[in-house]
């Protein structure tokens, strides 16, 4: 690997690095808080990952590695088709690396099932089923689920914090695109697992709801601080949300830089027309256009 996929941008020097106090939401105890633990949430170390196609190999993965502390919010952007979906993939246990580990909490989950609660792009809810059992689905298929009342009780809480009350017995398609979303946020929001996995969970939107969306991403996560891996290919989404951010290179897959970002909590949307923040999304698009440019002089 070269020195440039190891190029860290450092956070401005005067970055507060307080972390707030959780703080508002419902006080039901479903949701999966930070645990207290010395290692970082998720540790992706050197992990390569490849298919095989037909007589030929494809490789997906060149030894990525990267961390999420506890509590931090992660973003990832990449070219199209790099293996973000991948590696998202092997993180959840669904496919396994033909090199690498993958670490939660300090223990080596690598190939492991059901460790951490998923968003995909789409809001995936059942059709037959209502908008509270949608919301209980993640609890209902784990282990660690609490009784059915009880359960029932803090999403009917979580879903009124969320602008859905009254919509407990609606079905999916009663409901807009950005509602589905929040209903699928959720539902992941309420799983046991404390690590998240978001997937592009808002490129299916429009720009108005997927603004609204961001806002009101930022307000919860502010509530219960859980430990995120977000993909996105939108930076300036990446920069209004993240703590920190991987660029990655064309497939196969590995880390160009890693961007602090320094901006203080509670974020709000005017710091998208700050200075700071424009510089730092311009040298970002720069970094992709590149990558776009090598892919299309090795073709």
């Amino acid at each position: 690997m070269t020195p440039e996929h190891n190029e860290r941008v450092a956070a401005a020097p005067d970055e507060d690095t307080t972390t707030p106090t959780s703080s508002g939401g419902p006080e039901h105890g479903a949701v999966a808080l930070p645990a207290h633990h010395s290692s970082p949430a998720l540790e992706v170390l050197n992990v390569h990952a490849s298919f095989r196609e037909r007589r030929s190999t494809l490789p997906v993965l060149d030894g990525l590695s990267l961390t999420v502390e506890q509590g931090e919010f992660v973003a990832i952007v990449g070219p199209s088709g790099c293996g973000k979906s991948t590696l998202f993939h092997i993180i959840g246990g669904l496919l396994k690396p033909q090199e690498g580990q993958i670490l939660m909490n300090g223990q080596d989950v690598t190939g492991q099932r059901g460790k951490i609660s998923y968003m995909p792009q789409q809001p995936a809810l059942f059709p037959w089923r209502t908008i509270e059992d949608n919301v209980l689905l993640a609890g209902e298929v784990s282990a660690d689920a609490p009784p059915r009342a009880e359960a029932l009780a803090g999403a009917r809480k979580w879903l009124s914090s969320v602008g859905l009350a009254g919509f407990e017995q609606a079905y999916p398609h009663m409901l807009s695109g950005g509602m589905q979303q929040r209903v699928a946020f959720l539902r992941a929001l309420l799983s046991p697992q404390e690590l998240m996995l978001l997937d592009e969970p808002f490129s299916a939107l429009d720009a108005l709801t997927r603004s609204d969306m961001q806002r009101w991403l930022l307000d919860i996560w502010e509530q219960n601080r859980r430990s995120v891996l977000f993909i996105t290919h939108n930076i300036e989404e990446a920069l209004l949300l993240a703590d920190r951010i991987y660029v990655l290179s064309n497939r196969p897959a590995a880390v160009l830089h890693e961007v602090d970002v320094p901006f203080d909590r509670p974020r709000r949307e005017a710091i998208t027309e700050e200075s700071a923040f424009l510089e730092r999304k311009r040298q970002i698009s720069q970094w992709m256009r590149e990558e776009q440019q090598k892919a299309r002089l090795s073709k």
